[in-house]
């Protein structure tokens, strides 16, 4: 595939796409997975996901690198995960200072942005019985559960690493909830911001070993669960979704015999109301700038979605 080709292939669309879900994985408290569910490739990253495992050696040494590129949707995870690293690399930073600079702007806009992802979560649920309901609540209470959690801090050992990895890209892997969170949680985040710091390297090859295995691995149960069990699925997603609001919630205050932290650990402080927020910090409520950037980003999302299923009646509508 040549430059014009891949400039009119969708690719390009998905490298944006990664870039996207990098950018929220950068923010403990925002899952790359409910970008992926935003943008309506969700389903297709488990699918790929779960094509990667022991039926690829066989197939490498009989058919090729070709027919295992093709098998493992190659080109699609290239061009998402290369979007996730060209985001983590380039947008870090600007990220994370707006996040140091406008937390209560910031944490709206992503509140707004897993409000508005419901909706189509939701929608995409093709019937609805006293078990879909179940699985819904059960979604929210494991995310409002996940919440209550207070910080660990669990040591840092080549086990630990691996085994933070796995769990943390489980997490990632859902929308709702964030790796980072999770590692914000069990005490290792700090650590493992170390070890990328200053290179070190086993400590790094633990945690990536980590998150590899827990992806492949969970992503292959999502995939079977997802097309098995669609309805409780879905709904189960979504609850995570709409329990996740209360780890966004923009105004918070240091929990009750804490000192304050920063802002980047906002997920793990207790919410307030803004006018609490205003009188208790002394610090402004920016209530004006976090309604609008709640309503871009349910706008966004909205229109994303409109866009998408344009998108996909146009294609039904082509004939074969």
């Amino acid at each position: 595939m040549n430059l014009v080709e891949i400039a009119k292939s969708r690719y390009p669309a998905v490298v944006l796409r990664g870039m996207a879900m990098g950018a929220a994985d950068v923010v403990p408290g925002v899952s790359g997975g409910t970008i992926a569910f935003i943008t309506g490739i969700y389903r297709e990253l488990l699918d790929s996901l779960s094509q990667i495992g022991p039926r690829c050696i066989p197939l490498l040494k009989n058919e090729g690198v070709v027919a295992l590129w093709k098998y493992i949707n190659g080109s699609f995870l290239l061009s998402l995960f290369a979007g996730i690293l060209i985001s983590i690399f380039s947008l870090a930073r600007l990220i994370s200072g707006l996040l140091s600079d406008y937390p209560i702007v910031v944490w709206s806009f992503f509140f707004g942005l897993v409000l508005a992802s419901s909706v189509p979560v939701l929608r995409k649920i093709p019937r609805w019985s006293p078990s879909v309901f179940v699985f819904l609540l059960l979604g929210a209470l494991l995310a409002v559960t996940v919440s209550e959690l207070r910080p660990g801090d669990i040591p840092a050992t080549p086990l630990t690493l691996f085994f933070s990895g796995a769990l943390a890209i489980c997490a990632m892997v859902l929308p709702g909830i964030s790796g980072a969170f999770i590692l914000l949680l069990i005490g290792i985040y700090p650590k493992v911001l170390t070890a990328v710091h200053e290179l070190q390297i086993t400590s790094l090859f633990c945690f990536a070993a980590g998150a590899t295995v827990g992806l492949i691995l969970f992503s292959r149960l999502l995939s079977w669960l997802i097309h098995k069990y669609v309805a409780r699925t879905l709904a189960f997603l979504a609850g995570i979704l709409l329990g996740s609001l209360k780890i966004l919630w923009p105004w918070k205050l240091p929990m009750e015999g804490e000192v304050a932290m920063s802002s980047k650990l906002a997920p793990l402080q207790a919410n307030t109301s803004p006018a609490k927020f205003v009188v208790q910090s002394g610090e402004e409520s920016y209530l004006g700038m976090a309604v609008i950037a709640a309503l871009a980003a349910i706008l966004l999302v909205l229109a994303v979605d409109f866009f998408a299923a344009a998108h996909r009646g146009k294609s039904c509508a082509t004939p074969q």
